[in-house]
C-alpha cells in the first residue's frame, strides 16, 4: 500500500512552482459557492444583443410579464 501511497507525490511539472505564487486567497469563492449559481451558456447571436447579466435579466422578466398577462 507504502507504493500506492508516493505514486502520485511528484506529480506535478517542474515549472508549477507554488511557492513564488502570491496573493492567493482560500475560499475566495466559497460563500458565493454555497448560495449556489446558475449558469447558462448563450449562443454568440444572443450574447451580441444581450452582453450583460442585466440585459439578460431584464429580458427574460418583460419575457415572464407578457406570459403573465396572456394568461389572464
Amino acid at each position: 500500500m507504502k507504493e500506492n501511497e508516493n505514486e502520485f507525490e511528484n506529480e506535478l511539472r517542474p515549472e508549477y512552482d507554488f511557492s513564488k505564487m502570491t496573493g492567493g486567497v482560500r475560499g475566495k469563492y466559497a460563500e458565493r459557492y454555497k448560495a449556489g449559481t446558475n449558469l447558462v451558456l448563450l449562443d454568440p447571436d444572443v450574447a451580441q444583443a444581450f452582453p450583460t447579466d442585466e440585459s439578460v435579466n431584464e429580458a427574460l422578466r418583460l419575457l415572464i410579464q407578457i406570459a403573465q398577462r396572456q394568461r389572464t
